[in-house]
C-alpha cells in the first residue's frame, strides 16, 4: 500500500491559506475518487476539497478551525501501490521571496515560538497565519500598517510579512519608521466600543465567519471611503414590456429565467464605458483604471448574510450571456457551491435593493471599488408624459435608483452624469433589442 497526501490546492489569486470548517469524513474512512472529503472556508466563501484518488483516510493533518496554507497536506490517505505520492499543487511564487534560513526561522512550530504581548487592533485584519508570524517576530502595528499588502483588498499575505522579515535585517521593532499620513487625510479614529450589558430575557447570538467578515469589511470600508450619494427616479415601462415579451421564449429556447438583472448589468456596463474614472481604485496617491469591467452583483444567502459574486469581463457578454452568468452565480451562492475567484475581481456593483421591496437604499462602496449601484422596486404609478398634443397623465412603471460613490476621486459631477447615463440607457430601452 503506498501513502497518499491530500493537499490543499490553489483556490485562485491571491487566496493563500483557508480555514478548515469541518470534516465529512473521519480517520479510518475509505472514500472514492472525487468524494468530497472536507469543507474549507476562505474569505466569504466556502467550499468542498474532493479527493483525486480512491483509498482510506489514516491520518488528518489539519483539524477544525486550523489554517492550512495552499499546498501544504491536510491528511493522508493509503492507496493502492506503493511509495508515496501528493496532489499536485501550482501557485504563483511570489514576486520577493525571503532565503531559506530566514523561512526556516518563521516558519518553526507555533508551539515553540517564544510568548508575545504584541496586541492588533481589530480594523487591522490579519489571518490567523500572518499574525502569528507578527507576535513571533514582534512586529508593531505600526510596522505592519506600512506594509503594502498584495492579497485580496490589499490585505497581507504570509509571502508579504516574510519578504519584510527577510529585509528588515536586525532592526529592532521598537525603531521601525513610523508610517507617514497625509494631512487632508488622516488615519480615522476608533472611538471605543460602548460596553453593552444584556438584559434578563434577552437573547446572546454569537457572530458566525461570515457575518464577522462582513462587520470588519464594512466598517473598514466606511472609514476609508467618504460616501456621497445621487437619486434619480427612472421610467423602466419599455424594460418592462420587453422583458414581458421575450421571457417566455427566451426560458424556452435556453431554459433560463430572464430576470431584470441582465439589463441593468449591460445599462450599467455601457455607462461605465461612457465615464471609466468610476472603474478606477484609488491606492495611496495614485488611481488604478481598470481594464476590465468586472460587475459585482450583492446577493442575499438563505442564512441571511450577504455575498458578491462578480461576472467577470461584463462588457464581452452579450444579454444572453449576463442572463446565464447573472443565474449561474445567482444559484451557486445560494446554494454554497461558489468558489473563491468567483468573488474577487469586482470593479464596480450593482445591489438590487427593490428585490426586497424597496424603493431605494444606500449601500457601502466595497473596497477597492469607488461606486456602487443601488436598484430600488419597479412600481405602477401616475406620470406626466409630454406629447405632441401636450402633457397627459399616464401609468407607467417607475423605480429609484440611488448611485453611492467615494468623494476622494469621484466628485458630484462624475457620480451624477453616471447615474444619469444609466437612466437615459433604461428609459429609452429598444423594444426590438434582440436576445
Amino acid at each position: 500500500m503506498a501513502e497518499y497526501k491530500l493537499l490543499l490546492p490553489s483556490m485562485g489569486e491571491g487566496v493563500m491559506e483557508a480555514t478548515i470548517i469541518t470534516w465529512l469524513f473521519n480517520e479510518g474512512d475509505n472514500v472514492k475518487e472525487d468524494d468530497s472529503v472536507v469543507e474549507i472556508a476562505t474569505d466569504k466563501v466556502d467550499s468542498d476539497v474532493p479527493t483525486p484518488v480512491s483509498g482510506k483516510i489514516v491520518k488528518i493533518l489539519k483539524q477544525k478551525d486550523e489554517v492550512a496554507k495552499v499546498g501544504e497536506a491536510i491528511a493522508i490517505l493509503e492507496i493502492e501501490g506503493e511509495g508515496s505520492a501528493s496532489e499536485e499543487v501550482t501557485s504563483e511564487t511570489p514576486a520577493t521571496t525571503p532565503d531559506t534560513e530566514t523561512l526556516k526561522t518563521i516558519e518553526q512550530p507555533l508551539q515553540t515560538a517564544a510568548a508575545s504581548n504584541v496586541e492588533f487592533s481589530g480594523d487591522l485584519y490579519l489571518s490567523p497565519l500572518v499574525k502569528s508570524i507578527a507576535q513571533q517576530e514582534n512586529i508593531s502595528e505600526t510596522e505592519l500598517k506600512s506594509i503594502k499588502g498584495s492579497g485580496l483588498e490589499g490585505r497581507i499575505t504570509k509571502e508579504d510579512i516574510l519578504a519584510y522579515v527577510a529585509n528588515r535585517g536586525s532592526q529592532p521593532a521598537q525603531q521601525a519608521a513610523p508610517v507617514q499620513q497625509s494631512v487632508s487625510a488622516p488615519a480615522p479614529v476608533s472611538a471605543p466600543a460602548a460596553t453593552i450589558t444584556a438584559a434578563a430575557g434577552d437573547e446572546i447570538i454569537p457572530m458566525d465567519r461570515m457575518r464577522k467578515i462582513i462587520a470588519e469589511n464594512m466598517v473598514k470600508a466606511k472609514q476609508i471611503a467618504p460616501h456621497v450619494t445621487s437619486f434619480i427616479e427612472t421610467d423602466v415601462t419599455n424594460v418592462v414590456k420587453w422583458r414581458n415579451k421575450n421571457k417566455a421564449m427566451f426560458e424556452k429556447r435556453e431554459g433560463e429565467k430572464l430576470t431584470f438583472m441582465p439589463i441593468f448589468v449591460k445599462a450599467v456596463v455601457k455607462a461605465i464605458q461612457d465615464f471609466p474614472m468610476i472603474n478606477v481604485s484609488v491606492n495611496g496617491d495614485n488611481i488604478i483604471k481598470k481594464k476590465n469591467i468586472n460587475i459585482g452583483m450583492a446577493t442575499a444567502l438563505p442564512d441571511g448574510n450577504l455575498i458578491v459574486p462578480v461576472i467577470k469581463n461584463a462588457d464581452q457578454l452579450s444579454l444572453s450571456g449576463l442572463a446565464k452568468a447573472i443565474n449561474d452565480l445567482a444559484y451557486r451562492a445560494r446554494n454554497k457551491k461558489l468558489r473563491p475567484e468567483d468573488t474577487q475581481g469586482a470593479t464596480y456593483t450593482i445591489s438590487n435593493v427593490g428585490s426586497f421591496g424597496n424603493l431605494m437604499g444606500t449601500p457601502i462602496i466595497p473596497q477597492p471599488q469607488v461606486a456602487i449601484l443601488a436598484i430600488g422596486a419597479i412600481v405602477k404609478k401616475p406620470a406626466v408624459l409630454e406629447t405632441a398634443d401636450g402633457d397627459v397623465i399616464a401609468i407607467r412603471n417607475l423605480m429609484f435608483m440611488s448611485h453611492s460613490y467615494d468623494h476622494r476621486v469621484v466628485d458630484g459631477s462624475l457620480g451624477g452624469m453616471m447615474l444619469k447615463h444609466v437612466h437615459d440607457y433604461l428609459e429609452n430601452w429598444d423594444l426590438n433589442t434582440e436576445i
